[in-house]
C-alpha cells in the first residue's frame, strides 16, 4: 500500500480535531470549534493560520471578491471546518475550489455537527 501524501500532518491535524469534538460534543456554532481548535493547533504545535485571505485572479485582474479558508495548516493543507447536521456536496466542492485557488495540494473538510467527528481528505 502507498503511503498518503503528507499522512502524518493530516493525522495530526484530524487528531485535534477530534480532541475538540470529544471535548464540545456536537451541535454548537462553527466559530465555537474554530476558536477551540486554534487552542488544539497551538498545544500541539502544529504550525496555521486562521482566516487566511486568498484573491481570486481573474485574467491577471484580481477581483474584488476573495475567499477567506478557516485554517491553513503547515502551511499548505486547506482545513475547512462545518457545524451542520450533514455534510452535503457544495461543502466537498467549496474545500476543492478552496484549493485550487490556494494551489494546494491537500485539503480536509471536517464536520463537527453530528454526534461523531465527520472528515473527509480531498488531494488535487
Amino acid at each position: 500500500m502507498s503511503k498518503l501524501i503528507d499522512e502524518d500532518k493530516t493525522y495530526a491535524i484530524i487528531g485535534a480535531c477530534m480532541e475538540v469534538h470529544r471535548h464540545l460534543g456536537h451541535g454548537l456554532k462553527e466559530t465555537v470549534y474554530q476558536d477551540a481548535l486554534e487552542i488544539e493547533l497551538s498545544l500541539r504545535n502544529i504550525s496555521y493560520e486562521r482566516e487566511k485571505k486568498y484573491e481570486v485572479i481573474y485574467k491577471g485582474r484580481v477581483l474584488p471578491h476573495y475567499f477567506v479558508a478557516d485554517f491553513v495548516c503547515f502551511g499548505n493543507i486547506i482545513l475547512e471546518l462545518k457545524a451542520v447536521g450533514e455534510l452535503h456536496q457544495e461543502h466537498q466542492k467549496q474545500t476543492l475550489n478552496y484549493m485550487a485557488i490556494a494551489k494546494s495540494k491537500i485539503g480536509l473538510l471536517v464536520n463537527f455537527g453530528q454526534k461523531s467527528l465527520i472528515h473527509r481528505r480531498f488531494i488535487l
